[in-house]
């Protein structure tokens, strides 16, 4: 467990950070061997099916995940106080609702599986395999929010390395699965759908049996064990305003690939190329918002106001510095980036032009996960509400009045992705500012 509220802001974030950074690269890279497994094994219709679903599941597990970081939080808030009672009851009550909720969920999407896919206009050649994966997937769901729970429940507490490790033996079960079953077995989708799940069920129950047999938080007495309605509350109330918001990106997310859709196989290719590679980058900002909100929360509790301001420009600093890195590696080296992905030459083109547009806009970015960081660790639950909407309402218009304007057209796709960084960057900006003056006192 790591205590920050004393030390060097920059060091404790760096390290706290680095171990997330890892895992969450990791889980990309292993996303793009999955999708080769898929797609050159079976075929491409297969892989279609699995990224028919691919938008509707980060959906339903949006919701599950938001009310988890929620509890995260909220025990990172009572481990700054060095209440150590109430840090174990938080433990039990955010137990509860990643039980109740991923149930409740995931029977409604199991059920509503086919009509949604139909909804969405899934090709009727894929739509069974589609139908079939997501119910899977749908299965799967409460063992991922039993391994999400325990991995917030670490962090809030400055452990950052063991949901690392598990998550690093998942990812290899993971594609070792996939082989035995879609190569050895010939399972087909289904298969495919059956190795994430078996993989989730072992890393889950491992990583639970673990945390209870090694952290002292989790070592809890009879007097631990009760639902408390206060903890309840906090946990939903800071939690379901960011499961809108994870919700909300998803919903935006389809938006705008309907848009890109619009302008044939080339730009999907290239839009998609480029995707991958800004996932990819995503993931420096996204793991130090993360680091800065167990920062924030566990000096929140602490009520030490000034290291919070501390930890969060430090953290604004490091950001520049990482964008400032990337932004000539997208100028310079896009055609190579891309190619990387795909082997058509015009693919190629479009895709490096699209970085070369959107790497300027990469400060707002990471702007957005920093400022998030530390609002989402003072437990701000309406931030995540008005930056979920300010990002719906952008991808719901930018891009269909870029696109549709001749000097822009299908350029119009990355441009709007960029605009819609800097509305997020400037909507979090003025919520920071306000909470500065209005809510966090002496900050």
């Amino acid at each position: 467990m790591m205590n920050m509220t004393e030390g060097n802001p920059v060091r404790l974030l760096l390290v706290f950070s680095v171990p997330m950074l890892i895992g969450n690269v990791f889980q990309q890279l292993y996303n793009l061997a999955d999708s080769v497994i898929v797609g050159q094994i079976i075929g491409a219709d297969a892989l279609a099916a699995i990224g028919a679903t691919g938008s509707i599941t980060f959906f339903f597990f949006a919701l599950c995940n938001g009310i988890g970081s929620g509890g995260g939080i909220i025990t990172s808030h009572f481990f700054g106080e060095g209440n150590d009672s109430k840090v174990k009851n938080c433990i039990v009550n955010t137990a509860f609702i990643m039980l109740v909720v991923p149930l409740v969920i995931g029977t409604i999407a199991f059920f509503s599986a086919q009509p949604i896919l139909k909804f969405l206009k899934t090709p009727e050649s894929i739509i069974e395999d589609s139908t079939a994966y997501m119910k899977i997937m749908c299965v799967s769901l409460i063992m991922i929010s039993v391994y999400n729970f325990i991995s917030s429940m670490l962090r809030a507490l400055g452990d950052s390395k063991t949901p690392l490790y598990f998550l690093i033996f998942s990812c290899f079960l993971n594609v070792i699965l996939d082989l035995i079953f879609v190569c050895v077995f010939h399972m087909g989708v289904i298969g495919a759908g059956i190795a994430t799940l078996i993989s989730n069920v072992i890393c889950g129950t491992l990583c639970t049996i673990f945390a209870f047999r090694t952290n002292v938080y989790f070592k809890l007495t009879k007097s631990d064990i009760h639902l408390n309605t206060e903890i309840l509350s906090k946990c939903v109330k800071l939690g379901v305003p960011l499961s809108l918001q994870y919700s909300m990106i998803a919903i935006s997310c389809m938006a705008l690939q309907r848009v890109v859709n619009n302008f044939g196989p080339v730009a999907v290719a290239a839009f998609t190329a480029v995707s991958r590679v800004e996932q990819l980058l995503h993931q420096p900002y996204q793991t130090l918002g993360a680091a800065l909100s167990t920062y924030s929360g566990q000096n929140y509790g602490a009520k030490k106001y000034d290291r919070m301001i501390l930890g969060y420009k430090k953290a604004m600093i490091m950001m520049t510095i990482f964008t400032l890195a990337m932004l000539p590696v997208m100028q310079i080296f896009g055609n190579a980036i891309i190619r990387f992905f795909v082997k058509e030459p015009d693919v190629i083109a479009m895709g490096a032009t699209a970085l070369r547009i959107s790497s300027w806009f990469y400060v707002f970015l990471g702007c957005i996960y920093t400022i998030r960081g530390i609002l989402t660790g003072a437990g701000d639950a309406t931030f995540a509400l008005i930056n979920g909407i300010t990002e719906v309402i952008g991808r719901f218009t930018v891009p269909f009045i870029l696109t549709a304007l001749p000097l822009f057209g299908v350029w119009g796709i990355w441009w709007s992705v960029g605009l819609v960084w800097f509305m997020s960057a400037a909507t979090a900006w003025l919520r920071y500012i306000w909470m500065k003056k209005k809510k966090l006192c002496s900050i």
